[in-house]
């Protein structure tokens, strides 16, 4: 099929499950997993890897009766988890360091977000919702309103394949805006809900389709007929910013939550490390667990301990990158192959 008649294909997939072409568990652990549980689980799997290695290398075993290596070990943990932690700061001053500002800055920045608000009380006939999900849900409400009224001016034209591109256009829409709208219901900002269930509207593809409908039928269009497209388009390209404007604050949420997770785990990690330094070697810990020696499991086990905020810092990032990758574009760019 060529570019051209993909274009024409109206309607298309909305949800990023759709879009993606991944499978289901791979977006689940990038995404929609609580972050802890990630890190429960890469911290599992570490330690199960690193225990499996030892026991099919037992050269591993040989070498911890070595106190040098021990001390070597434990002693560049502590390194990596004082710079890991002062990075940690740093990120968190970064964020911090974007809200401070003159008064003229933060003048500045009331009225860009009231005059944005006031964009959408136009746009829906009401006040804005404060809250983030409803906030959204508002604006794609005012999205299927718009479709369902240019369905109904449609319906004088005399070109049958502008009517039936129209319907099937109105129809992808309501679904989208279904879809989303349940999934925005209830979502609570602080949690991934809201930003991942905005991430299933495909308003891209729909500003897309609006402006080649606009082009291809240029002729077969009255003036009442554009002006509802017109419409429409308005109500998906106020659905961008406000999309990125959420996404933003949560990944300021985000960054500080995982600042505070990595400053709570590396206090232990570090006690962990000390410890092992100072008291543990081959003279007072012997003895076999499961045909492996004790000694082995202990430093396994605290080992992976001291690399849980790395595990954290590894969870957080993944998900917060995802994200951005998926929304890098505003307005009807199609980034993604399976869409273009």
């Amino acid at each position: 099929m060529s570019s051209e008649e993909d274009a024409d294909q109206v309607s298309t997939a909305d949800t990023m499950r759709e879009r993606a072409d991944e499978s289901k568990l791979k977006l689940w652990l990038l995404l929609g997993a609580n972050r802890q549980l990630v890190t429960g689980v890469l911290t599992a799997g570490f330690f199960g890897l690193f225990m499996l290695g030892s026991f099919v290398d037992p050269t591993v075993s040989d070498l911890l009766q070595d106190r040098g290596v021990i001390e070597s070990l434990y002693t560049q943990m502590i390194g990596s988890l004082i710079t890991g932690v002062t990075l940690v700061v740093t990120i968190s001053q970064l964020i911090i360091s974007q809200e401070n500002g003159p008064l003229g800055k933060q003048r500045t920045r009331m009225s860009e977000t009231m005059d944005f608000r006031n964009y959408i009380k136009e746009l829906t006939d009401k006040p804005s919702p404060a809250d983030p999900s409803a906030f959204l849900r508002e604006i794609i409400d005012a999205t299927q309103e718009r479709a369902e009224t240019l369905d109904d001016v449609m319906e004088s034209t005399d070109n049958d394949d502008l009517r039936d591109e129209v319907n099937e256009f109105v129809d992808s829409i309501t679904g989208n805006a279904e879809t989303v709208r349940e999934k925005l219901d209830g979502a609570k900002f602080g949690t991934f809900s809201v930003v991942h269930a905005s991430m299933d509207y495909n308003y891209s593809w729909k500003i897309f389709q609006i402006e080649r409908l606009l082009a291809d039928y240029e002729d077969d269009i009255d003036e009442e007929q554009r002006d509802a497209l017109e419409d429409l388009r308005t109500s998906f390209s106020m659905f961008g910013p406000a999309r990125e404007h959420i996404k933003t604050l949560y990944f300021q949420w985000e960054l500080i939550n995982l600042s505070r997770y990595i400053l709570y785990a590396a206090i232990p990690a570090l006690l962990v490390s000390g410890m092992m330094l100072m008291f543990v070697d081959t003279a007072t810990v012997t003895g076999r667990v499961l045909g492996i020696e004790t000694l082995l499991w202990l430093v396994g086990l605290t080992f992976t301990l001291t690399l849980v905020p790395f595990f954290l810092l590894t969870s957080y990032i993944v998900r917060i990158a995802t994200v951005a990758k998926r929304t890098l574009a505003i307005g009807p760019l199609i980034l993604r192959d399976s869409q273009r």
